[in-house]
């Protein structure tokens, strides 16, 4: 069930009836009827997946009441492993073993050994890379003492399975979202008018941004043999839009449909495109999956405290984790070698936490510094963001190679009716909308806020002219495939 489809534009008002009209004076009853509404958002897709949420639901709950009960180090650890053996275990099946296994085999290759390796015919369960982290959080938390575990089974399952973020998340911790669910909640006018205001950004950024920007993406690096290389830099830029109006876009309205039902879950994007330099963008996308590495990973390997040769060392560690996180494919894993690769000058020079406030702040425009800062670094981004869209390195490269031996100037025309530089158009709005709201958590936090309502709500007005104008068909976000 998609976010921008007919069945969740029926399914979502209904839960919220059931929610808050129905089961809302019992506390266990609404978290039951919260679970059951997200096994069967989850099921909509594939119902036999439904029995991996829960086992590892089940799993994870069972390890930490056990873990409480438990003070001996070596059997404390034999638990924790036996969380990280399911989670991952699940997760490395369902997604690596393929890749592995045709790895295995080119590797033998390169030595003119020829091996047959048998592949499967795995359909990745949706969502999977997002809720096994979310669950193993829960019980590296608890192993750590830092989380005292629930006895609330049906709260847990809640935290879990929470429809909004379960499959193309936030990453939620247990310490932020497993509360929520243990304590009464009660019905708030303005958390919900926000809420909607955050799923009508969510859905034009989707809808309007992200699914326009696709079309020229795709086309662009499916035929990107004849065309120019102005016109491939202009399919790179398309593809960081679409990926970042769909990611971003998907967040939102997780964020704002749990504002509806009184959960509030941790800011996923904080304008990226506008940061000034690498370390700054990865501290504002995708920023759960961020924090869930250094935490669980960075940290425990020394973080920043050791010497200037294991930070550049755990920092590709982290990079290169990250993308292989993201997809069974070396593009991925390049991708995250070449962020890191871009970490390393500001780790040698320790600027790496030199921009920590929003660029420009309470200012209309930014310095001429600032401006050539946030330019260098989105095209360094748009340049990684190639090998993240190829279907494979030979395809990255000889798209990258493309650019260079074309001219970069030309430009090839790939549409005859003008639509291409409409596209471009909303991609400016949106700029402008983003960058005018940059303030906010989310880019129309602010507006009706002020004084010029009025404008305001015209503003919403024509954000939703422009999604049932330029929506277009209903289209899968891209991070459902992680």
């Amino acid at each position: 069930m998609l976010f921008n489809s007919i069945d969740f534009a029926i399914f979502l008002p209904l839960v919220f009836i059931g929610y808050w009209f129905v089961f809302r004076k019992n506390l266990k009853l609404q978290n039951l009827f919260i679970v059951a509404a997200s096994y069967l958002f989850y099921g909509w897709w594939d119902w036999r997946f439904l029995s991996l949420i829960v086992f590892s639901t089940l799993v994870d709950f069972f390890v930490g009441q056990a873990l409480q009960n438990q003070e001996n180090l070596k059997k404390r650890k034999t638990l924790l492993l036996v969380s990280v053996f399911v989670n991952l275990g699940f997760l490395g099946f369902f997604k690596y073993y393929n890749f592995f296994a045709e790895s295995f085999a080119d590797a033998f290759m390169i030595f003119g050994t020829s091996i047959e390796v048998s592949s499967l015919k795995i359909i990745l369960p949706v969502g999977i890379s997002f809720y096994t982290f979310q669950t193993l959080s829960y019980s590296i938390d608890v192993y750590r003492k830092k989380l005292e575990p629930t006895k609330d089974i049906l709260a847990f399952a809640a935290f879990v399975s929470f429809f909004p973020q379960l499959v193309a998340g936030p990453i939620e911790r247990a310490t932020n979202l497993l509360p929520q669910f243990i304590k009464k909640r009660q019905f708030d006018y303005t958390k919900s008018v926000d809420g909607l205001k955050q799923i009508l950004w969510g859905l034009f950024k989707k809808m309007v941004i992200a699914d326009n920007c696709a079309r020229y993406a795709n086309y662009i690096f499916d035929n990107h043999a004849d065309l120019s290389g102005g016109t491939l830099i202009l399919g790179a830029i398309f593809f960081a839009f679409q990926i970042y109006g769909d990611f971003s876009g998907y967040s939102d309205i997780a964020i704002g449909t749990a504002r509806l039902f009184g959960i509030n879950l941790r800011q996923n994007f904080a304008f990226p495109y506008f940061s000034r330099d690498i370390a700054e963008f990865w501290r504002r996308w995708h920023i759960s999956l961020s924090s869930w590495f250094r935490d669980y990973v960075y940290i425990p390997l020394g973080g920043s405290r050791v010497s200037k040769a294991k930070i550049i060392r755990n920092t590709f560690i982290i990079f290169i984790v990250s993308g292989f996180w993201h997809g069974a494919n070396w593009t991925f894993i390049f991708w995250g070698a070449l962020n890191a690769v871009y970490f390393i000058p500001l780790l040698l020079t320790n600027r790496n936490r030199k921009n920590i406030e929003i660029v420009a702040k309470n200012k209309i425009l930014p310095s001429f510094k600032n401006l050539f800062s946030i330019g260098f670094t989105f095209a360094i981004t748009v340049f990684a963001w190639i090998f993240f869209r190829a279907e494979s390195m030979r395809h990255a490269f000889k798209y990258i190679a493309g650019i260079f031996n074309k001219s970069i100037v030309n430009y090839t025309s790939i549409d005859k009716n003008g639509k291409v530089l409409t596209c471009i158009a909303l991609v400016i709005l949106f700029v402008v909308i983003e960058w005018l709201g940059r303030d906010g958590k989310y880019a129309l936090e602010e507006f009706g806020k002020g004084k010029y309502r009025i404008l305001n709500w015209m503003i919403y007005y024509i954000l939703i002219l422009l999604i049932f104008v330029f929506g277009g068909a209903q289209q899968d976000f891209i991070y459902f495939q992680f």
